[in-house]
Formats: C-alpha cells, sequence, structure tokens
C-alpha cells in the first residue's frame, strides 16, 4: 500500500437497487426481508458490497442477479448516500442504483426462489437505514424521466392496453390524467403499433393491444422529447 493512503480512514461502499415493477395498476418496489444483523428481520431494498475488482457498474449487476435471478435489465445510477450515522455497523456510503422489471415476466422466480414481496409505493413498510430517502429520490427520478423519455419499454408486457399505458403514467406521477388529452400526447409520439388484436378482460366489445415500436421508442430515448401531461 502507498504509505501516504495508510493514514486514511477506510469506509466500505454499499450498492443498493430500488427495483421497480408495474403489475398493470400499479407501481410497486420489490423488496426483502434483511437476513442479518443489525435491522435483521426488517423490510430492505436489495443490496450488497463492492468488491475490490469491481466497478459500480458491476456490483450492482451482480446484486441484483445474486439476489433476484435477474439479468440483462434496465438500470441506472442513481444517488450517494454518505451520512455519518446512515449504518450503525460500520462507516458506509451506498450508492444507489434502480431499475425497471416487467413484474408478469418475472414475478414466479423472485417469490419463489428469492422471498421477495411486492410493495405499492403507496403502501411501503418501514424500512431500514435511510432506505425510504433512497425510494423517495428514485420515485422523483422516475417522475423527471416521464417529460424527457418515452416510458413503458420496460415495465409494460409486450402487448398492452391503452388504459395500462394511462395507468402507468398514473402511478408514476401520483395523479389522474385526462384520458382524451394522454391517448393524443401519445398518439403524437408515433411510438406505438395498434393491433388487429383486443383484450376482452376489460369491457364487452374489448380494447385494442398495442406495442412499442422498438426502433421509433429508441430514437425517441435518444433524441430526448418535451412530454408535458
Amino acid at each position: 500500500m502507498v504509505p501516504n493512503y495508510q493514514t486514511e480512514d477506510k469506509v466500505l461502499l454499499a450498492v443498493d437497487c430500488i427495483i421497480f415493477g408495474f403489475d398493470e395498476e400499479d407501481l410497486k418496489i420489490l423488496l426483502i426481508k434483511r437476513n442479518f444483523e443489525p435491522e435483521k428481520g426488517k423490510w430492505s431494498l436489495m443490496g450488497g458490497f463492492l468488491k475490490r475488482h469491481e466497478n459500480l457498474n458491476m456490483a450492482a449487476n451482480r446484486i441484483l442477479y445474486q439476489l433476484t435471478g435477474i439479468e440483462q435489465i434496465y438500470m441506472e445510477q442513481l444517488y450517494a448516500f454518505s451520512e455519518v450515522d446512515r449504518d450503525p455497523a460500520e462507516r458506509t456510503i451506498s450508492v444507489a442504483y434502480f431499475a425497471l422489471i416487467n413484474i408478469k415476466e418475472h414475478d414466479k422466480a423472485l417469490i419463489d426462489k428469492h422471498s421477495a414481496h411486492w410493495f405499492s409505493v403507496t403502501e411501503l413498510p418501514d424500512l431500514i437505514f435511510d432506505h425510504s430517502e433512497m425510494i423517495i429520490k428514485a420515485i422523483r427520478r422516475l417522475r423527471y424521466k416521464t417529460s424527457k423519455k418515452p416510458i413503458g419499454f420496460e415495465l409494460l408486457p409486450e402487448k398492452f392496453t391503452m388504459r395500462q399505458l394511462q395507468k402507468l403514467y398514473e402511478s408514476i406521477l401520483g395523479e389522474k390524467l385526462d384520458k382524451r388529452n394522454f391517448i393524443n400526447k401519445i398518439n403524437a409520439l408515433d411510438i406505438l403499433i395498434k393491433l388487429e388484436e383486443k383484450d376482452m378482460n376489460s369491457s364487452r366489445k374489448g380494447s385494442f393491444l398495442y406495442q412499442f415500436d422498438a426502433e421509433k421508442y429508441q430514437q425517441k430515448v435518444e433524441e430526448g422529447f418535451s412530454f408535458k401531461l
């Protein structure tokens, strides 16, 4: 070790993952019961510690895979949390990430194999340390992103109704949206493909199903846009 480094304080670096999912009605967050002290048995975000050979993105992906079995999903670095007393066991800095997943695609493996549980963003239990603050910041970031890029590709099933898409936006924004105005705004983006198929569970007449046009969607994401609802 370089001599000048020996006198410096050593701290742990944790990575915590805020995993958002959408069940076609409500925006949810995936939590687990912490299995070690301190705060053993309490609800927690999924997290772990950075290894010497890893960068932060590598650590976030490893932790997510180890705890959920999920890989190759959308994930973004959120914020660093460094309050001196945030972890009573050791001086620890945490870098939070948030991820977006399709609940239907991953739900069974998460519940059966990893003892995880989905909670509505409006009905969260008490969480350890500063994890509630992490979630608040992640929701704010997600809301901001709805004005800068299309949202839904990672959270919705491959085929979805316009109502499901509107419910997703309402869940993220925490407010009701005018149906006609929402449909007009979405159609103006030209990122949806209307299918001949219908979802017959929604009404007697059924509701047309849509898919995202992957190429146009990605182009909008890269270009950025203003989407005021």
